[in-house]
């Protein structure tokens, strides 16, 4: 093994514990741990037999398996900053609406309470004379 493979292995080996910890904290569903397990897990493959990511190329006529590496990541990528995009609009709404009911709350709390008494009476000679 080379140096850069045995880098590689070992981050993603310590990427793989990162999502298992996770995981048993109750930060990560299934179905995202079962994700990381399958892309760490083939990062491992393709670092440890490079020859690998060529076969599965060919097979998908790519070129090159680094070629076919960097479409696949690109594409993933892009896919992952669409959610992230689609969240951070998600959570700006939620502020929003938290936001907005808190000022509604403040204000009312603010007002004073209705008085039940009448407006005073304006005394009738402070009245104007009717227009002629």
């Amino acid at each position: 093994m080379t140096a850069i493979q045995i880098v590689l292995v070992a981050f993603s080996v310590f990427a793989l514990s990162r999502a298992l910890l996770r995981f048993r904290k109750g930060g990560l569903p299934v179905i995202h741990l079962f994700t990381w397990l399958v892309f760490w897990a083939g990062v491992i493959v393709a670092v440890v037999r490079p020859a690998t990511t060529s076969a599965v190329a060919a097979w998908v006529r790519v070129g090159r398996g680094t070629d076919l590496v960097m479409y696949l990541s690109v594409v993933a990528l892009f896919y992952l900053l669409f959610r992230m995009f689609g969240k951070i609009e998600e959570l700006e709404r939620q502020i929003t609406r938290v936001v907005r009911a808190a000022a509604l709350k403040d204000l009312d709390d603010k007002q004073p309470p209705p008085s039940r008494t009448l407006p005073p009476r304006i005394p009738e000679a402070a009245k104007l004379p009717p227009p002629k």
